[in-house]
């Protein structure tokens, strides 16, 4: 995921993996991971929240459809920081 996601030129990336605390769930069944994704980017600048996860999705690629089950996205431009 994060090579994937460097073509986003993060800045923050945080990635973590909650695939133990959905185990015996259905859609874990696949093999499919669990994720939350914290990624601060400058590309996200002017972009609205579903423009952001489409560059996300994009990035990751095939990976949405195997290797992640469901990812939870915050997905931020550097002037968002808290």
């Amino acid at each position: 995921m994060r090579e994937k996601l460097a073509a986003l030129d993060p800045q923050r990336l945080e990635i973590l993996d909650d695939s133990a605390k959905h185990a015996g769930h259905a859609g874990a069944k696949s093999g499919g991971g669990h994720y939350r994704l914290t990624i601060v980017s400058p590309r996200f600048a002017g972009c609205g929240t579903m423009q952001r996860h489409r560059l996300i999705y994009e990035a990751l690629g095939p990976m949405m459809r195997g290797e992640i089950h469901a990812l939870s996205i915050k997905a931020l431009a550097p002037n968002e920081i808290d």
